[in-house]
């Protein structure tokens, strides 16, 4: 009977004992895969902002339009259905600016496309080629009077051939960049200007990438191009008829890097 009673003594003592002692033992985590899980998160959510952080801030805004959307390149229309033309409906200068307003995002400029093919619209409504400039007008004329840009191109290319309109640099071939200014216009000697700011800085990266500036006034000319309509407007000539989309590429690259610089500067 004595025995028995120890026995039972024993059992409870030990009852009571075994929870005061659990809680000095070391506790284990219930999941050991926690903390492998929540350090790549970290280390991720760490790699966004650094590269958030390096993204270039460029304080600014362009706008790019084309008031003769179907100016083409002969090579990229051979190559794209093997005829030579220098119009096309697809294959043509609106896709130069889409790239041009691409490569400017990426320098961290905000910049958008006037996503309008006023020669398509010209021929649905019989319009002359002449009138592309009055065409496009009252488009141009509404965003930069509901939004200002510090920016805004007019997108062509020139009907020079490529002897005049190609030079190489540093092993590369490069599609030269001419200017077109209106001079009867209030604005001319402010665009004037921000032309010869964009020329500078173009020259600076790929010297004899440019041509003359191309001041236009006087009788049988238009002598505005609507850059009466902004401080900020200028006629860029991407290249001639004969340039390759490579040298074009190549171009639009040391355009997007200029006009970083330019408005970073401003």
């Amino acid at each position: 009977m004595k025995k028995t009673l120890q026995i039972w003594m024993s059992f409870i003592f030990i009852l009571f004992i075994f929870p005061v002692v659990l809680q000095f033992l070391p506790k284990q985590s219930t999941n050991p895969s926690t903390f492998s899980l929540k350090e790549p998160s970290m280390i991720v959510y760490a790699s966004n902002v650094l590269e958030e952080d390096m993204k270039p801030k460029v304080e600014g805004r362009v706008l790019i339009y084309s008031a003769h959307s179907h100016e083409a390149y002969e090579p990229i229309t051979k190559a794209v259905n093997g005829k030579v033309s220098a119009s096309h409906h697809s294959e043509n200068i609106l896709k130069m600016g889409a790239k041009l307003k691409d490569n400017l995002l990426v320098h961290g400029i905000t910049a958008e496309q006037l996503d309008i093919d006023i020669t398509k619209i010209m021929q649905q409504k019989k319009i002359p080629y002449h009138r592309s400039y009055a065409a496009i007008r009252p488009y141009v004329e509404e965003k930069v009077r509901n939004q200002p840009y510090d920016l805004v191109i007019d997108l062509h290319r020139d009907s020079l051939g490529p002897a005049r309109t190609t030079i190489t640099h540093g092993g590369q071939r490069y599609a030269k960049i001419a200017f077109v200014i209106g001079r009867e216009h209030p604005y001319y000697n402010k665009n004037l200007t921000k032309t010869k700011q964009l020329k500078n800085e173009l020259e600076k990266r790929v010297p004899g990438i440019t041509r003359e500036i191309i001041i236009k006034g006087g009788r049988g000319v238009d002598g505005k191009y609507n850059q009466d309509l902004d401080t900020s407007m200028i006629l860029v000539e991407l290249g001639g008829v004969g340039n390759t989309e490579v040298e074009l590429n190549h171009s639009l690259s040391v355009m997007g890097e200029s006009i970083s610089a330019l408005l970073m500067a401003q």
